[in-house]
C-alpha cells in the first residue's frame, strides 16, 4: 500500500487448487479428511520462550495501528478492517478458545470486534462483561492456514482449537506469552497485537462490511477493544483476507467435518456431500446417501443440526451432488412437496442473513431452516428412475457393426418399421420386462399382464 514501510499480501488462497496447495493436500477433499484428523487427534500447543514477532515492541503509548497498512476491502466499508487476525481468549472456567474475527480500527489504538453471532468467544466477552472486567486476548496475524482452519472450526466449548491445528500441522502450534497480557499468542505470526476487550457491552456501532455473503452487511452493535501492544518481525508482512473467497475455501471444509458427524451419529452413510459456493460456503449443503427405508428424512434433521445451515437437499447416491442440473432433476423427478419438504422455524440463525427481519441489539435472530428430500420414495418403484440407455454407447465402434450398417443400409426407416408391425400383427414381436424387442415365446419374451376384471 502506498505510504507504509510494510508490504501487504492477500488472496494467496482464493481459489479451490490455492487452499488445497495450501493445506498440504492433492486433492481439494482431502482438506476435510485433515481437518477431522486434527480433530480426532489433537495435538497440545508447545510453548516457546521467544519468537521472531517480537523483533519489534512497541507498547502502551507507542502503539499505533495507523501504522499497520489495514485496507479497506470494498467501498462501502465502515473503515479499515482486521480481518485475518487468529483471536485466542481464556476463561476461567472453559479454558483457551481461538477463532477468527473482524476488528474495526475506530483509533490509533482502539477497535471494535464483531461477535454478533453467538459463539464462544462471544461467551467469553459476556462473561468478563457480567464480572465489570476487560477480556484479554491475543490477535495473531500472518499464520500458516493451519491455524486458520483450526480456529475456524467451531468445537465444543472447552476444546482448544489450537490443538486442533496441531493435529491438522501433524506437529505442536508453537506459542509464546505476551509482554502486557496474561495471554499465549502463534509464535510464527508475522505481527501480533496484545489486547483487551473493553467491559463496554455491546454498545459501539460497527460496520458495515461487505462479508462473505457477496452483499454489504449491515450496522452491528458491539464492544470496544483496547490494543495494548503491538509486536512484529522486523520484516513483517501484512496479512489481509480477501473476501468472500478466501474465507469461503477454508470455511466450507469445516462444514463438510460437521455434517458427516451428525449424519454418522444418525446412523446414515453418506456417499458425497456439496457445501456450496451458491450458499456462500456456510448455508447451503446437498448430501448423497446410502439410502435405506426412511433415512431421506432421518438425514434431512441431521443434517439441519450442522452450524448455520440453513438449507439442506437429500439425494440417492446415483446422483452427482457436484453437478447441479442433476441435482435440480433430482428435485423434478423425485419431490412431492407435501412430504418431501420440511420446514423449521423458529431456529438460530446467522445474523448476517439479510433475508431475516432486523433483530433489536443484543438480541439473537432467530429463521427457518428448509430441507428438501429430493430421494426416491418408498412405495414408489424403482424401474421408474431407469434412466434413457443407448446400447453399448460407451464402448461401441461402427467399424463393428459395418456388416449390419451395410445390410440394412439400403432400407429406408420406414420399411424397417413396417417390418416390425409386420411381425406384431402376426403375433410373433413381444416385448421383454424392461421393454425391449423380442420374439415372443422366447426365454426374454415378458409374461403378459394380468387382465382387468
Amino acid at each position: 500500500m502506498i505510504g507504509y514501510e510494510i508490504p501487504v499480501v492477500s488472496g494467496i488462497i482464493r481459489s479451490r487448487r490455492r487452499a488445497t496447495m495450501s493445506m498440504g493436500c492433492e486433492t481439494y477433499t482431502e482438506i476435510e479428511h485433515k481437518l477431522q484428523h486434527g480433530i480426532d487427534h489433537p495435538i497440545a500447543p508447545e510453548y516457546v520462550k521467544t519468537a521472531h514477532n517480537k523483533e519489534v515492541v512497541e507498547i502502551d503509548d507507542n502503539v499505533d495501528l495507523y501504522k499497520l497498512p489495514i485496507p479497506m476491502c470494498s467501498i462501502y466499508d465502515g473503515g479499515p478492517m482486521i480481518t485475518a487476525g487468529v483471536v485466542i481468549a481464556k476463561d476461567s472456567e472453559f479454558g483457551i478458545n481461538s477463532g477468527m474475527y473482524r476488528f474495526m480500527l475506530k483509533e490509533k489504538n482502539l477497535t471494535g470486534i464483531d461477535i454478533v453471532t453467538p459463539n464462544n468467544m462471544r461467551l467469553f466477552a459476556e462473561r468478563a462483561y457480567a464480572a465489570g472486567r476487560a477480556c484479554p486476548i491475543s490477535i495473531s496475524i500472518g499464520t500458516h492456514p493451519f491455524e486458520v482452519m483450526g480456529s475456524g472450526f467451531r468445537a465444543p466449548l472447552g476444546v482448544d482449537e489450537i490443538a486442533i491445528a496441531g493435529g491438522i500441522r501433524g506437529a505442536p502450534v508453537e506459542l509464546a506469552m505476551c509482554e502486557t497480557i496474561e495471554m499465549p499468542a502463534i509464535a510464527d505470526a508475522e505481527i501480533v497485537l496484545e489486547a483487551e476487550i473493553l467491559p463496554t457491552g455491546w454498545t459501539q456501532p460497527e460496520g458495515r462490511f461487505g462479508e462473505f455473503t457477496r452483499l454489504m452487511g449491515g450496522l452491528h452493535w458491539n464492544p470496544l477493544v483496547k490494543i495494548k501492544a503491538v509486536t512484529m518481525r522486523r520484516d513483517a508482512i501484512y496479512y489481509a483476507l480477501h473476501m468472500p473467497w478466501e474465507n469461503t475455501w477454508l470455511a466450507a471444509p469445516t462444514r463438510y467435518t460437521v455434517i458427516r458427524r451428525a449424519l454418522k451419529n444418525a446412523g446414515v452413510q453418506v456417499k458425497d456431500i456439496n457445501v456450496t459456493l451458491g450458499g456462500c460456503g456456510f448455508w447451503h449443503a446437498i448430501i448423497s446417501i446410502k439410502k435405506q427405508a426412511g433415512e431421506g428424512k432421518n438425514a434431512l434433521l441431521a443434517a439441519l443440526t450442522a452450524m448455520d445451515l440453513k438449507h439442506v437437499v437429500i439425494v440417492d447416491d446415483d446422483i452427482d451432488v457436484f453437478d447441479p442440473t442433476e441435482v435440480e432433476w433430482a428435485i423434478a423427478t423425485r419431490v412431492q412437496g407435501d412430504k418431501d419438504i420440511i420446514i423449521v422455524p423458529g431456529a438460530r440463525a446467522k445474523p448476517l442473513d439479510p433475508s431475516l427481519p432486523v433483530t433489536p441489539p443484543g438480541m439473537v435472530p432467530t429463521g427457518a431452516k428448509v430441507g428438501i428430500d429430493a430421494t426416491i420414495s418408498e412405495g414408489v418403484p424403482h424401474e421408474r428412475y431407469e434412466r434413457i440407455a443407448y446400447a453399448y454407447a460407451d464402448h461401441a465402434k461402427i467399424e463393428d457393426y459395418q456388416q449390419i450398417a451395410d445390410h440394412f443400409g439400403d432400407y429406408g426407416f420406414q420399411l424397417v418399421a413396417r417390418a416390425l408391425g409386420k411381425l406384431h400383427t402376426e403375433e410373433k414381436l413381444w416385448q421383454d420386462a424392461r421393454g425391449r424387442a423380442c420374439v415372443r415365446g422366447s426365454r426374454f419374451s415378458a409374461k403378459p399382464p394380468a387382465k382387468p376384471e
